[in-house]
């Protein structure tokens, strides 16, 4: 009985004494899980998405570790450890769909970053709306997403395509290049069609009295372009424009610059800072380069860009491209989003609604820039953009001629469809 007795009061001071502790021990606070979705595999995997998958691996490795920059360098997000779940975006768009799913009621993600695909951005859009998921589209361009009814947790972090198209149509211009008529090969979805529509609007009003002479529009990932590039050659267009990506983009400069297409005409890459280092030998000199925003070779020298470019070179031993940035720019967004609505909600946890509400409008500088949520109610983006000359100098591919836009010339107003204003040239 004495023993039963002891026993029973050595089992009651350890409950105290171990209540004691639970009262006062700090809890850890609860991971935030991020779903990313980009290419890991096909043809636009190489030259996008795994750069972009790095980008989202290192940024989540920085922030953790409370390394990065301020006013990145609050540890995780707001306090709370960064979980990757990581999703490879290959395949259709229903498949798309059920992976998006399956992040959101299995995985459990707070939010996704993602999507190189227009057509699989247009795909998911809605159904983020209805799950009511805050996502951050990281890439796809097409100008469609807010332009086609309101949103409450979809967002994107950069330009849409419409400030590709008009930066290339501004870049001509203000060097002076022929343009009495131009051509184009663009992927015939959602992004090639919204990108020529743009080019040949923007040209039409910058360059009055010029023509179209061809409009190729191969399918996507079609890999195989030598009737297009003959079309091209045929048509003795004084300018090409093309948005051709990934894979396609490479394929397409391996296939028409020994065909000599441009010798004949001014082309335009509005893609091609993902090819320059790659096939840096094959892509002729003076072609027209651009970064779907400042980033890469354009980003803006920054304190931030520096520590970037740096950390990224020496994790993966190669410079990071523009949708490495676009990821960066998002996940930062979606951090400093985060904190906001947390620091708004006394340190509690925040709600999907709490963190909308604080990304809405919000401005986000990162290594390529300042970027401000000022269209579509705050949820899309703009930033200048840029575009520049190539040149091979001893061996290594470098930009001349570089021209910048600010936001306001290649970003349509609040309110109005790209389409609208590129019509009524450019008009505020």
């Amino acid at each position: 009985m004495k023993f039963i007795q002891g026993l029973s009061v050595s089992l009651i001071s350890t409950f105290i004494a171990s209540s004691a502790f639970s009262q006062t021990a700090p809890v850890a606070p609860p991971e935030v899980r991020i779903g990313v979705v980009t290419f890991l595999s096909g043809p636009a995997a190489s030259p996008f998405g795994v750069p972009a998958r790095n980008a989202a691996e290192l940024m989540i490795e920085q922030f953790n570790a409370g390394t990065a920059p301020a006013p990145y360098n609050q540890k995780g997000f707001g306090g709370s450890n960064i979980k990757m779940v990581l999703i490879d975006e290959n395949g259709s768009s229903t498949s798309v769909v059920t992976e998006f799913r399956n992040l959101i009621q299995r995985e459990k993600v707070d939010m996704v970053v993602g999507y190189i695909s227009s057509g699989n951005c247009l795909a998911i859009t809605p159904v983020a709306e209805e799950l009511k998921t805050i996502t951050l589209l990281f890439d796809c361009g097409t100008p469609r997403i807010f332009e086609e009814g309101k949103k409450d947790y979809v967002f994107r972090a950069s330009n849409h395509a419409t400030a590709d198209s008009v930066g290339a149509a501004l870049y001509l211009n203000s060097l002076k290049i022929k343009a009495k008529n131009y051509g184009g090969i663009n992927q015939n979805y959602a992004w090639g069609q919204d990108s020529w529509k743009d080019f040949d609007g923007s040209m039409k009003v910058l360059f009055p009295g010029s023509s179209v002479t061809t409009s190729q529009m191969p399918k996507l990932f079609a890999g195989q372009y030598s009737g297009e590039i003959s079309a091209l050659l045929s048509s003795k267009s004084e300018v090409i424009h093309t948005s051709l990506w990934g894979g396609d983009l490479e394929a397409f400069i391996l296939q028409s610059a020994p065909r000599g297409l441009y010798k004949s005409s001014s082309v335009i890459l509005t893609t091609g800072e993902t090819a320059m280092f790659r096939l840096a030998n094959k892509i002729p000199d003076g072609t027209i380069i651009g970064a779907r925003g400042p980033y890469g070779v354009l980003a803006p020298k920054s304190p931030l860009n520096d520590w970037y470019r740096a950390t990224f070179t020496d994790r993966y031993n190669t410079a990071p491209n523009y949708t490495s940035y676009q990821m960066t720019q998002s996940i930062m967004s979606a951090k400093l989003a985060w904190e906001k609505a947390q620091a708004a909600n006394n340190g509690a946890r925040p709600t999907a609604e709490q963190v909308a509400a604080a990304m809405r409008g919000s401005t986000v500088e990162g290594p390529g820039g300042v970027h401000k949520f000022a269209l579509s109610n705050g949820h899309q983006a703009v930033s200048e953009t840029a575009y520049g000359r190539s040149k091979l100098v001893k061996g290594a591919m470098t930009l001349v001629d570089v021209k910048r836009f600010t936001a306001d010339q290649v970003m349509p107003p609040d309110g109005i469809k790209s389409e609208d204003w590129i019509a009524k040239g450019f008009k505020k």
